[in-house]
């Protein structure tokens, strides 16, 4: 299981037949196998990396640190679910360290982001303070080098 998934978090694209051989397994073997780790709950989703400026349509990334008072019996779960709820939150993590909660936000442009935080996180009951860092540019997102056709090589020619 655990060489399925690796192979389907590197390229979630590979068909049933690709997977089978590179397993060496059947293509019904590794189909029942997929239907189980989704059924487990192991695969949550299958997603698509977009570089949404060579889309045509950039957006703003934010990581939202928030600082949190815990919930007596709750812990940090109700601030949890109520960040969850907002369509610019695309992931929260609880975290270790100098703050609570990690917010990945999304918007439109830095005023749009902005906003959002002053106007809805900074207000939820629970939350004491929030810092917000904008993500200016892309090296690497989950695993793929973005913008690699413009790296330049700057290594010694052999000679």
């Amino acid at each position: 299981m655990e060489q399925l998934i690796r192979l389907l978090n590197e390229n979630a694209r590979l068909s049933n037949a690709q997977l089978a051989v590179m397993l060496n397994k059947t293509e019904d073997e590794v189909a029942n196998m997929i239907l189980e780790a989704e059924r487990q709950g192991v695969i949550r989703g299958y997603h698509v990396l977009v570089d949404q400026e060579k889309l045509g349509t950039p957006q703003v990334t934010a990581l939202i640190e928030l600082q949190v008072t815990p919930k007596r019996d709750r812990g940090f779960e109700v601030v949890a679910d109520a960040v969850m709820q907002y369509a610019e939150v695309e992931s929260v993590y609880l975290m270790s360290g100098s703050y609570d909660l990690l917010a990945v936000v999304t918007g439109a442009d830095f005023k749009d982001i902005a906003f959002f935080v002053a106007r809805k996180l900074a207000t939820l009951d629970g939350v004491k303070s929030t810092a917000t860092h904008f993500i200016l540019s892309r090296y690497k997102d989950r695993g793929v080098v973005m913008n690699e056709e413009e790296t330049v090589d700057r290594r010694s020619p052999i000679l």
